[in-house]
């Protein structure tokens, strides 16, 4: 098996195009050595950073938050599963309120088209008379109270 990856042998094992494995890299996010030819070759190891990167852009987490996730973990040695557990359980209140939020999406929007009102101003079934409005902006039945003042947008609690 060939300990180095060629970009087009990364992009076809990874999903990724060469020219987004490009980026990767000059973000920081993936690391390539060059041959004197001046041509990529990474570590098998990238293939895992890689599918970390993508998994993490899924779900919405920032190339921001993902670097400095990535920069946590080892430079000097291919990181094990226990420095991917600990970036992960870094990660894990997080994801569930996303996922709390996503069901509570899914749960909830179907009974609010359901209702046939189409008007969210006028709804006698979530907000009668408006009352929500005094609240704030945004979809304040959906979001929490508590953790949308307290938390910055985008940060990672």
């Amino acid at each position: 098996m060939q300990d180095l990856l060629t970009i087009g042998e990364l992009s076809v094992r990874s999903g990724v195009a060469p020219s987004a494995l490009r980026y990767y890299e000059r973000l920081g996010l993936i690391r390539a050595d060059r041959t004197g030819g001046n041509q990529r070759r990474y570590a098998r190891a990238e293939l895992r950073r890689v599918a970390f990167i993508r998994i993490s852009q899924q779900v919405g987490v920032s190339l921001d938050e993902i670097r400095a996730a990535l920069e946590s973990l080892p430079e000097a040695r291919t990181p094990s599963p226990q420095d991917w557990a600990r970036l992960s359980a870094s990660w894990r209140g997080r994801l569930d309120e996303k996922i709390r939020l996503l069901t509570k999406l899914r749960d909830d929007l179907d009974g609010c088209i359901g209702c046939g009102c189409l008007s969210l101003q006028r709804c006698t079934l979530n907000n009668p008379g408006d009352t929500l409005a005094g609240e704030g902006p945004g979809a304040r039945l959906m979001l929490p109270r508590a953790a949308e003042e307290s938390t910055p947008a985008g940060s990672l609690a």
